[in-house]
């Protein structure tokens, strides 16, 4: 039934994971409007993060379908286990970057310039670990567009502060990449897959990691005096550096038990978190 595709296609993008993007690209639409944005181009950032996010996905699982066919992490994913064919994700990713291009086109000429960029990126990240330790900042390079998207949405303009936001959130997502790839560690030393856990080792994974987050907050904090910005939104950044604090305190190289705590739940509230005092930084200052 076509209810069970749908719910299919649902599990093979993972859209849960959408917490970790939608929030920030909310908050860069809010934050350059300085206020609520227009409620058309709320519309389609929410279809543009809906596409980039689900032909990233896809691509993903099509291009890594062989890897993930030989790691017992991964081999129960839709491709490997024949749920759904090269064709059918094949013609989902058209379809997504299709969305992806009309929502770029409804928005400015400025984001629809700056699809193809986006776009490369989405491609290109999946093949990294192939050649390179430094996948994970093509893949917060990725998310980079995110809030960046978020602002460029609402001024039509790639202005200094959205960079700024968009290097933290970039950075934020690697460093959490980097976390997420300790799972992996064994298989990809034996597969000859590259990433910084591969390349540095357990511990040298989690202190870059670490270091990475620190670079967060002080581009959130720069980014605080560069914009402008209200008390809320300093709250937020004190909140999501308490919880990044909390993140790198559940994982150890002796205890990797919380792993999945502190992937997942940890960077959910994190982002939910940050847009929260943004939205009240940028509605209730001006009341």
């Amino acid at each position: 039934m076509w209810w069970r595709k749908v719910k299919t296609f649902g599990e093979l993008i993972k859209y849960e994971h959408t917490v970790f993007a939608l929030p920030f690209a909310y908050a860069g639409s809010f934050l350059a409007a300085r206020g609520w944005p227009e409620g058309r181009v709320l519309f389609w950032v929410t279809v543009a993060m809906f596409g980039a996010r689900s032909a990233a996905m896809a691509l993903n699982r099509l291009i890594d379908r062989a890897i993930d066919a030989q790691n017992p992490r991964t081999a129960n994913r839709h491709l490997p286990r024949g749920l759904l064919s090269v064709g059918e994700v094949l013609l989902f990713t058209l379809f997504s970057v299709a969305l992806f291009a009309l929502a770029a086109w409804e928005l400015n000429p400025l984001a629809f310039r700056l699809l193809p960029l986006a776009l490369v990126t989405l491609v290109v990240y999946p093949y990294t670990k192939r050649f390179t330790w430094l996948s994970h900042l093509v893949l917060g390079l990725a998310e980079f567009y995110a809030p960046f998207g978020g602002w460029i949405a609402v001024t039509g303009r790639a202005e200094l502060p959205a960079y700024v936001l968009g290097l933290a959130v970039g950075l934020w997502i690697a460093a959490f990449d980097i976390i997420y790839a300790i799972w992996d560690l064994d298989f990809d030393r034996q597969a000859g897959l590259f990433s910084i856990p591969v390349r540095f080792g357990l511990k040298g994974a989690l202190r870059i990691s670490a270091a990475m987050h620190v670079l967060t907050i002080l581009l959130f904090v720069a980014f605080y005096f560069l914009d402008r910005r209200g008390p809320y939104y300093l709250v937020g950044v004190v909140l999501t550096a308490a919880l990044l604090f909390y993140e790198h305190r559940l994982i150890s190289p002796e205890d990797l038990s919380r792993l999945n705590v502190a992937f997942f739940n940890v960077n959910g509230m994190i982002s939910l978190i940050f847009f929260l005092f943004t939205f009240l930084d940028t509605t209730l200052i001006k009341a």
